[in-house]
């Protein structure tokens, strides 16, 4: 297995490893047709193994502290995707592509790399065991169907019927919500400092 830089013509396979990667994941919905591009530079890696992606990591970071990610103070890397392929799980596949894009970040200069998750829990227990702290959540809430929607939305537009919403829930009365709402994730901020 290689792990190099990504480039364009690896697109499709980039597409392929990170869309059956969130398959069994809380992210299931989070689907991408075409990779991402970054307005700030990133660190953009792949690892190959017989000419297939098999797992990436993308990481917008800033040049001025407080721009992409949550301090103010420090500069910081965002991980948009880190991904590997079913197939290729449990091979430490996500540790090396850390490690390599950690390397590169220190190179750069940046204090630490913040992520964001849902409450899957070996994917908690992944970013833990990578020395990534547990900083801050909120709820992202799915509400789909009339008795969710009832009261909830008012649509101007005649004829327009909303039938599902999603939302961020910042407020103090979680577990209010996780029993109003059938489907309810926790959504995690981890933070890892990098000196």
């Amino acid at each position: 297995m290689e792990i190099r830089s990504y480039n364009q013509k690896d697109e499709r396979g980039w597409v392929r490893c990170r869309t059956l990667s969130f398959l069994d994941t809380a992210y299931f919905d989070n689907v991408l047709r075409e990779k991402e591009t970054y307005e700030n530079p990133s660190i953009e890696l792949v690892a190959v193994s017989d000419d297939k992606i098999v797992g990436l990591i993308d990481i917008e970071y800033e040049l001025e502290a407080g721009t992409i990610c949550s301090r103010e103070k420090d500069t910081g890397g965002m991980i948009w995707h880190i991904a590997v392929h079913p197939d290729y799980q449990r091979k430490k596949i996500g540790f090396k592509l850390l490690f390599e894009a950690e390397k590169i970040a220190k190179e750069l200069g940046l204090v630490y790399l913040e992520a964001w998750t849902r409450d899957d829990e070996w994917v908690n227990k992944w970013y833990e065991c990578n020395n990534f702290k547990n900083v801050q959540s909120y709820l992202h809430v799915f509400i789909e169907g009339s008795e969710e929607l009832t009261g909830l939305l008012k649509c101007e537009t005649g004829g327009l019927q909303p039938v599902q919403a999603f939302a961020h829930y910042v407020g103090k009365e979680k577990e209010k919500v996780k029993r109003i709402y059938k489907r309810v994730h926790e959504c995690i901020r981890y933070d890892k400092q990098l000196n």
